[in-house]
């Protein structure tokens, strides 16, 4: 009985572990608002259908959260299948921030093709380069982002000791 709910455990580990980390990195914010890159975002950082002047409750943005992480998570996992929670919920709040491809593309990710290869530990380690966004159509380096890949790497390479 224990073994079925693996699976489970592990997701739902992997979802409260990456929570932990958009939370404070996202900031909330119920009125839509224009990201560094321009894109509507509301909430915790929720870009998906938002436009201009929508405004969510503290329990709808909660609600969004563990909504849209849980299906990065999912999607993480289809790809990535079998990784170790805290692993999982590193590259799954990097995805939840740009995207699925920094887990799963490995024609356009080097963490993506170290983790399809299992160097884990190398994967980890390539969470950092992804510490830039487009800004007024110029790459650039954002602390914050710079921050968030840090704590995401630490918890990556946690679930590896």
């Amino acid at each position: 009985m224990a073994t079925d709910n693996k699976p489970t455990n592990r997701k739902a580990t992997a979802l409260a572990l990456a929570v932990a980390i958009a939370v404070p990195m996202e900031g909330l914010r119920q009125a839509a608002y224009r990201d560094v890159t321009g894109l509507p975002t509301v909430c915790f950082g929720s870009t998906q259908g938002v436009k201009m002047g929508d405004f969510r409750t503290v329990p709808e943005c909660k609600a969004l959260l563990t909504k849209e992480m849980s299906h990065v998570i999912e999607t993480v996992d289809r790809c990535r299948p079998g990784l170790p929670p805290e692993t999982l919920a590193a590259f799954s709040d990097a995805a939840y921030n740009v995207g699925p491809h920094i887990a799963c593309d490995g024609s356009r990710s080097t963490a993506a093709r170290m983790l399809m290869s299992n160097d884990l530990q190398g994967a980890c380690r390539q969470l950092p380069r992804w510490n830039r966004a487009t800004v007024g159509g110029v790459s650039v380096e954002l602390p914050g982002l710079t921050k968030r890949r840090a704590m995401e790497m630490e918890l990556c390479l946690k679930g590896l000791a």
